[in-house]
């Protein structure tokens, strides 16, 4: 890679960590963005950051989408370019931002997948007598509970829950930190956890989940016994840690109709993001309209005196 290239791409790494403090995955997803448009510009000759036009930023978009990206992560890859050229218009190193205006072309909207309640009732009502299994139980009963990130189960340390008060305080993407409710069953499966966790800790490990080693358990290793967990109980779908969060805001949305507080469990900066959620369960809010709106009640053969009395008219 040109040095012209790289040395403004790592100043930019530099004031995404120590600056703009943000996380070493928020910061490894741009820079990796950002290294596959320099290979690009080196493949057909651009070596200066200040020489790179709108109308090569969207030949590079048409170059995504013919390796097969999709639009929204072809949106990501421009948001990580808009981004390096606000810091390089910054410090003097670029006179415009090519990418200001370029849009990623429009995908088909892919919805969360979730389980039925059904389904997740017959994968948590298990009663396991092996130590690690009374550990995956009290992390799924929290994940599905309280709708937690991946990252944010696996980052929690044991000060971050409440049982008696029925609280668990996590922190999430951005830094920023949330108190959510835990519900019955999640602070039993929790508490019975914290029986058995004496068996693999030795020491001051702050962490809530271990492995069998004692250290904080890994979120690939989260994934992997939640998959094995799914298998183990006969799931009919492959089950993973975020099919446990999308389940829950499906199923708090369903309960509640309070798309608002929803967002604010999620921990969804903007709540375009948790509006997915209402299209998951067109069916539900169908019967709803059907058993509840007045006008809506008559199409299923349900007598009114307005019916009557225009049926008598029409005679």
């Amino acid at each position: 890679m040109p040095e012209a290239l790289s040395v403004p791409l790592a100043d930019f790494a530099t004031h995404l960590s120590s600056e703009k403090r943000h996380s070493p995955r928020t910061c490894e997803h741009y820079l990796r963005d950002l290294h596959r448009f320099c290979a690009w510009l080196t493949s057909v000759d651009i070596d200066q950051w200040a020489a790179v036009t709108s109308h090569d930023v969207r030949r590079y978009v048409a170059n995504l989408s013919k390796e097969g990206l999709g639009g929204r992560s072809i949106a990501r890859h421009l948001s990580s370019i808009r981004r390096f050229y606000q810091f390089l218009l910054r410090e003097g190193l670029a006179k415009d931002n090519p990418a200001l205006d370029i849009r990623a072309p429009k995908s088909g909207r892919r919805l969360p997948k979730v389980a039925d309640v059904d389904q997740l009732n017959r994968l948590l009502e298990v009663n396991p007598d092996d130590p690690l299994e009374v550990r995956d139980l009290a992390m799924f009963e929290l994940m599905y509970s309280s709708g937690l990130r991946l990252s944010e189960l696996a980052g929690l340390n044991l000060g971050a829950l409440d049982l008696a008060g029925g609280e668990v305080k996590v922190l999430g993407k951005g830094s920023k930190e949330r108190v959510l409710p835990v519900g019955a069953k999640a602070a039993a499966a929790v508490r019975r956890w914290l029986k058995c966790r004496a068996e693999f800790v030795a020491g001051s490990e702050p962490a809530m989940f271990v492995s069998q080693r004692g250290g904080r358990l890994s979120q690939r290793s989260i994934q992997a016994r939640l998959a094995r967990w799914g298998r183990l109980q006969g799931a009919d779908q492959r089950m993973h840690p975020h099919m446990l969060r999308h389940s829950f805001a499906s199923h708090m949305l369903e309960s509640s109709g309070d798309l608002r507080a929803v967002q604010e469990l999620l921990g969804h900066a903007d709540i375009a993001t948790t509006q997915v959620y209402t299209h998951l369960d067109f069916q539900h809010l169908a019967r709803v309209y059907d058993q509840s709106h007045p006008r809506a009640r008559r199409r299923s053969g349900a007598s009114t005196p307005d019916s009557a009395g225009s049926d008598s008219a029409s005679q």
